[in-house]
């Protein structure tokens, strides 16, 4: 059990490892360096784990993100559970829960990279003084100015009404 709890496997070895996996996968799922080339795509995967291990700031924020993505996952499972025990078939999920779901997750990402990296500080400061109520009414306009954008589709019309010659 030693082992798992020493500083050289938590922060040397595991973010090594899952950083190389993920940029692995990534390269080859994409292709961006070509079909085939696996070599190549672990040496990239390789230099970029190693740079992440000597940047230690870099390090520490997924050291320390890791943990709570495991917690989310696990509430994320629960919910899915009970919630298919109640309605059976998740297949059939309407696109309003979707849609509650997704925006409560990033939600979620984003107030834990805040946490994470340290912002916390700032942005509560944003939020304390006198013109508090102006923050919170600016930010409330973005978020629904982003709902709006996203629910209308863009608000563009692609389709055109003329004839081709």
């Amino acid at each position: 059990m030693a082992l798992f709890s020493s500083p050289f496997f938590v922060e040397g070895v595991l973010p090594f490892l899952l950083v190389f996996v993920l940029i692995f996968a990534i390269l080859q799922k994409s292709k961006i360096l070509g079909d085939g080339k696996a070599q190549i795509d672990a040496l990239i995967s390789l230099a970029i784990a190693l740079i992440l291990i000597g940047v230690a700031p870099a390090r520490d924020i997924i050291v320390n993100l890791m943990p709570w993505l495991a917690v989310a996952l696990v509430v994320i499972l629960v919910f899915l559970l009970l919630y298919g025990f109640v309605a059976g078939d998740l297949s059939s999920t309407p696109t309003w829960m979707k849609v509650i779901f997704g925006v409560l997750s990033g939600i979620f990402v984003i107030a834990l990279v805040i946490y994470v990296t340290g912002f916390n500080e700032k942005v509560s400061g944003f939020f304390s003084g006198g013109e508090s109520w102006a923050n919170v009414l600016f930010i409330a306009v973005i978020i629904a100015a982003f709902v709006v954008a996203i629910t209308t589709g863009g608000g563009g019309s692609s389709s055109s009404g003329g004839k081709r010659s």
